[in-house]
């Protein structure tokens, strides 16, 4: 029997000036500084929530260049509708996992770590990752605050618990980057392609790790999503530059953690 679930609307996060000074502020705060000196630059595709159509068409860009890519499950998403299409299933995780794909967490509800509790997020945290492990798609060693936002509560009880905690501000992973609130370059929207490549010019020229990330891949995406054809040429791009394109946990481990 299909089970029936309530479609997921988009939420907007606090924008207020106490929402902006916020989030100004902890990215100075409860840090964890990286150690990176990498003899050629790397890059990490994911997709956030994990729409149905980033784990196909997604992981078939990848997979033809015999890459992967790194997938932030929200395990109460899972068979819903939403904004950007269908997210996917338990079993698109375990087929991703199993063919190579980093499964990594979000939060069990897409919970806004700007506004929940220490017990809060950690009780979300927990279900989310038993759901991934469940499945059969692994512990999850990776982590993204669903939205990007983040405040010192769940900073700070996250922090050490994953070896990267992604943020959505953009930026480098360099020496003295903040594992807690790694930054990232969105894929998405109609310059986000033209982004991208500029974040990867930035990374090549300082042999730094860059992770982009999207959510739908769909052939008219989302304003949160991209084109496939926009992703295959962002990794060949990518490729013909020399990176090393590696899912977030392979380039966790390349920095010694």
């Amino acid at each position: 029997m299909q089970v029936e679930f309530e479609k997921v609307d988009a939420y907007e996060p606090d924008r207020s000036l106490k929402g902006k000074l916020r989030r100004r502020l902890i990215r100075l705060a409860h840090r964890r500084p990286a150690k990176v000196a990498l003899e050629r630059p790397m890059v990490s595709f994911s997709f956030d929530d994990a729409p149905t159509t980033a784990c196909e068409a997604g992981a078939r860009a990848l997979e033809a260049r015999g890459l992967r890519g790194t997938y932030y499950f929200a395990a109460g998403l899972t068979g819903r509708d939403g904004p950007m299409g269908r997210y996917a299933t338990g079993e698109d995780a375990r087929r991703l996992h199993e063919a190579g794909h980093e499964i990594a967490c979000h939060t069990y509800s897409h919970l806004d770590c700007g506004q929940s509790s220490q017990a809060e997020t950690l009780a979300d945290v927990d279900r989310n990752a038993e759901s991934l492990a469940a499945w059969g798609a692994g512990d999850p060693v990776s982590f993204a605050y669903p939205y990007g936002d983040v405040a010192a509560p769940a900073k700070t009880a996250l922090s050490g618990r994953f070896k990267t905690l992604r943020a959505l501000h953009h930026g480098l992973i360099t020496d003295g980057a903040d594992l807690n609130q790694t930054p990232a370059v969105g894929i998405e929207g109609e310059d986000g392609e033209t982004v991208a490549k500029a974040w990867l010019d930035k990374a090549k020229a300082r042999k730094a790790w860059l992770i982009l990330y999207t959510h739908d891949v769909a052939e008219q995406p989302s304003q949160w999503g991209c084109t496939t054809e926009a992703l295959e040429r962002l990794i060949d791009r990518a490729l013909a530059d020399g990176f090393d394109v590696v899912t977030v946990a392979e380039g966790s481990r390349r920095i010694g953690l």
